[in-house]
């Protein structure tokens, strides 16, 4: 839930099932990344066993129901483990939920989609939030039936339902209030500690607005090292503004002096292409510099003017070509809105 590829769930029980058969008969010591450690021969066979298992049987069960016609979220709502499964307590939800994860694997063979043409275009959730407020008689209807259902503790439904007049009026902190109280609920009873953090977190954010502390510093320099030029060249075409760069061309020669290397970064049709190799008679301007320089000047935002007169790049060609093409990229902030427009 945190963010990322999809993980083949029948693989990793296979993979549960091998390692059981691969294990000396003298193990006696289990370590794993998110449980206590299991110690025994045998007790460690059944921990695998099961966990292989559970794996399998979210695989298995979700393909089976959507195979019977049940969308991802209707797959998601009534699957459970079996009991032998579900009462091991490392099979627990704590971390991961059969709920979240069974979508997860409906996602990986049959996508986001459940086949209804009216969630195939559904409007954004601002334009939306306002039809549904007025459909449902304004925000001071919606509030009183919202309480209404909050103190029967129909709590999964006033988060759903007070997010549209919080979408529609962000400003109303009434809204904002109900739904962090409903989310709060939600969160006490999460057995998940994901789906608690998830629940907490947005009840902040609607009392307290996104607080921007420190930014966890994801970026680190072992794993920028690790990146070749290339995919360093692959981030900065994701960070170019496509709209912004929309009829505009420019064609620009990298050459880096530490590893004598030429790279053509070519901009066109809104997006920026590269290659390795010879340097393009078409550039508009030949920037000579080493990675270091690149990091510094993609990474790390120093300016152009700041790089030359240190003597870390050179620009030879149209000086004004290279601070054009860095203004046309965006810069991501580490913090962001949520539950909140």
């Amino acid at each position: 839930m945190r963010g990322a590829q999809v993980r083949d769930a029948l693989l990793w029980s296979r993979y549960l099932h091998e390692a059981v058969d691969l294990i000396p008969e003298d193990t006696d010591t289990l370590f794993g990344s998110h449980h206590w450690p299991r110690w025994g021969h045998d007790e460690i066979v059944e921990y695998l066993t099961k966990q292989g298992d559970t794996y399998r049987y979210i695989h298995d069960q979700t393909l089976r129901l959507a195979n019977h016609g049940y969308t991802m979220d209707e797959i998601s709502e009534q699957l459970d483990l079996p009991p032998e499964l579900a009462n091991a307590w490392y099979n627990r939800g704590y971390y991961g939920t059969v709920s979240h994860n069974s979508r997860a694997v409906y996602q990986k063979y049959l996508g986001y989609f459940d086949g209804n043409p009216a969630n195939m275009h559904p409007l954004p959730p601002e334009a939306a939030a306002q039809r549904y407020v007025d459909f449902m008689g304004g925000a001071d209807t919606l509030l009183e039936n919202a309480r209404g259902a909050f103190e029967e503790g129909d709590y999964r439904w006033v988060a759903e339902v007070v997010n549209h007049l919080v979408f529609a009026d962000p400003d109303n902190q009434q809204a904002r209030h109900l739904q962090a109280d409903a989310l709060e609920q939600l969160g006490y009873q999460a057995e998940s500690g994901q789906w608690r953090n998830f629940y907490l977190t947005a009840a902040s954010e609607l009392r307290n607005g996104v607080v921007r502390t420190n930014a966890t510093r994801t970026a680190r320099a072992d794993m920028i090292n690790a990146l070749s030029l290339s995919e360093l060249f692959d981030y900065v075409a994701v960070r170019l503004n496509g709209p912004k760069a929309a009829g505009k061309r420019v064609t620009l020669n990298f050459s880096f002096t530490d590893s004598n290397t030429t790279y053509v970064a070519k901009l066109a049709n809104g997006v920026l292409n590269h290659k390795v190799g010879n340097a393009s008679p078409d550039a508009v301007a030949t920037i000579v510099l080493s990675r270091p320089a690149f990091l510094a000047m993609m990474l790390g935002g120093v300016p152009v003017e700041s790089l030359k007169a240190n003597g870390m790049i050179e620009v030879d060609g149209d000086e004004d070509a290279l601070p054009e093409f860095l203004g046309l990229l965006d810069e991501f902030e580490f913090w962001f809105n949520i539950v909140t427009p």
